[in-house]
């Protein structure tokens, strides 16, 4: 089963070389091809059976999402941002035990990933007034307070005993990833260009799903 965690690093890492090159046509066979790979990482090994079910979903919508993204000129914006929406809504889902059974460690987790987010939130909706894009201002605050608690449902689970230790790492590095690489596509988008542009928001991005599928294939296949 392995060879689909091989056949999507390559092609994250093919999709990367795209980007850095500027190979569009790469770019659009690699991108999807990565969540192809996954998914069916998934079926295979679990067979989505319970809480995969929600990941085997959240990985269909990132798809679509990857897919609207790729459109030219940024006109499918809303459309992938809904589709990445939810993604993370299926995957906070696949983590529903740990929010609804929260330790301690699980709300410390939550109330500094939301104070993090709730600033950085601040910083980008204040470009988007300034830049005159107010109308996107309520659904970023909604994606970026969900992915948030995604990011801390997915850290939950390092205190929680019912998950293997490198489980538990593996899903909590690809949640911060998948996180950090929507923070700098906002950032890149609404409120400065960063220097590299692209490229470290798909490898962020890629790495994160990747290391977040291969965390909750460890822990339920």
């Amino acid at each position: 089963m392995y060879v689909w965690l091989v056949l999507a690093l390559l092609f994250a890492g093919l999709e990367a070389l795209a980007v850095w090159k500027g190979w569009r046509r790469l770019e659009l066979l690699t991108k999807p091809a990565v969540m192809v790979c996954l998914f069916l990482w998934v079926i295979l090994g679990t067979g989505l059976q319970d809480s995969m079910l929600w990941f085997g979903l959240g990985i269909l919508f990132s798809l679509a999402g990857d897919m609207l993204l790729l459109a030219p000129q940024d006109r499918m914006f809303i459309a992938g941002l809904v589709a990445f929406l939810l993604t993370h809504i299926c995957y906070l889902l696949g983590f529903q035990e740990q929010l609804l059974h929260p330790r301690l460690w699980t709300l410390i987790v939550i109330f500094f990933i939301l104070l993090n987010g709730i600033r950085l939130l601040r910083r980008i909706t204040s470009a988007m007034h300034a830049s005159r894009q107010a109308a996107l201002v309520k659904p970023i605050i909604l994606y970026g307070l969900v992915i948030s608690l995604m990011l801390a449902a997915a850290m939950s689970t390092l205190s929680d005993p019912a998950w293997k230790a490198g489980s538990a790492l593996l899903v909590s590095a690809g949640a911060f990833l998948f996180w950090a690489s929507d923070l700098m596509l906002a950032w890149n988008k609404f409120v400065s260009p960063l220097k590299r542009g692209r490229l470290p928001i798909i490898v962020a991005y890629q790495l994160g799903q990747i290391a977040l599928i291969a965390g909750v294939i460890s822990q339920f296949g």
